[in-house]
């Protein structure tokens, strides 16, 4: 019978080289014959049935690597489902993930970006490292800063951690970014990205290879305020744009956004279309410059919501669809007029 002489083997939190992603082996040195056994061990793989519900299982963004128990706290979890209407949004971005590492996200507010940019995360098993670019964010906010006084205590920033540790890095609002943050990460950014943290001697950080970017913003106009044309510099970096739109607009009037706010609601058929259609008619007029915002699948199913503990549609709407358009009274009773033309009669119309 064969006796383990000598065995080494790496600890658990180094199975995996975090920066290269390696697997590392067990060698065991057996007298059996001298000869020496080699057991590769793997990570612990993160694995999500979600590749599979969406027939996305072979963009595997992390093939052999597994990111340290210390950071699954950032891995996003029990995400709602995302329904594309048919324009695969979801395959479009896992494919530029996986062949280019970043990826652009254009839409109006409430079209699903910064919710599909959660469901990869999730499908995928990447730890989240969400920025607002709001004007409010600093540069300390996103690279790091020391704590108190001297250089004892750094802390690092997200854009900082998301370079060290990888994951999904995802910048909301991109283009109301100050334009010295915009030019920090054109560096990281390139195919051989790499960050120079002059807040703290200069410190060259090589960017994680399984460290992913999505840039999700409005469309440049007047209506968001703080909005701006990306720095072009920046804009070239980002190989891939996916624009995104409603499911239902107008008359074209999406089922499966019916479907689903039906289930997320628990109305009946009728209704669920009859919300989705008030959302589709205001889309296009929001899309034609009469509104200033249109109501996303979440907005219509918070409305949907109401109406199930007993509120007449009217009622419900004057709380979530009519509010959530806008603060002024004449832009209300627009929205009003559009939720009677579907709930005051008793026929839905063409």
């Amino acid at each position: 019978m064969s006796k383990i002489l000598m065995e080494f083997r790496n600890t658990n939190s180094a199975i995996t080289d975090h920066h290269k992603g390696r697997i590392m082996q067990q060698v065991k040195i057996q007298d059996s014959n001298a000869k020496i056994k080699v057991t590769t061990v793997k990570p612990k793989k993160y694995a999500s049935e979600l590749l599979d519900r969406y027939s996305l299982a072979k963009y595997d963004l992390c093939p052999n690597f597994a990111f340290p128990d210390e950071l699954s706290g950032l891995i996003p979890t029990n995400t709602p489902a995302f329904v594309d209407g048919g324009d695969h949004y979801l395959q479009r971005l896992m494919r530029s993930l996986l062949i280019f590492k970043q990826c652009a996200l254009i839409g109006a507010s409430g079209t699903g970006k910064t919710h599909s940019a959660y469901l990869v995360a999730e499908m995928a098993g990447l730890p989240l490292w969400e920025v607002n670019c709001s004007v409010q964010t600093s540069v300390y906010d996103l690279f790091g800063r020391y704590i108190g006084l001297g250089k004892e205590n750094w802390v690092d920033g997200q854009i900082v951690s998301w370079a060290r540790h990888g994951g999904l890095l995802c910048l909301d609002e991109a283009n109301m970014m100050k334009p010295d943050i915009a030019t920090r990460l054109n560096s990281l950014l390139d195919p051989r990205g790499h960050l120079v943290l002059t807040e703290k001697d200069n410190e060259v950080i090589q960017r994680h290879q399984h460290a992913y970017v999505i840039m999700s913003m409005n469309p440049f106009s007047n209506e968001f305020v703080g909005a701006k044309q990306l720095n072009i510099s920046l804009r070239r970096r980002m190989n891939v744009w996916i624009n995104f739109d409603y499911l239902s607009v107008g008359k074209a009037i999406n089922s499966e956004e019916v479907l689903l706010v039906q289930e997320a609601t628990n109305v009946n058929e009728d209704t669920a279309k009859r919300i989705v259609h008030v959302g589709a008619e205001l889309r296009r007029r929001y899309k034609e410059g009469d509104l200033s915002y249109a109501p996303s699948v979440g907005d219509l199913i918070n409305w949907g919501k109401i109406i199930c503990y007993g509120d007449s549609p009217q009622s419900a709407a004057e709380d979530t669809i009519i509010a959530v358009t806008s603060d002024r009274i004449e832009v209300q009773e627009i929205v009003r007029e559009v939720v009677g033309m579907f709930f005051d009669n008793e026929l839905l119309r063409p």
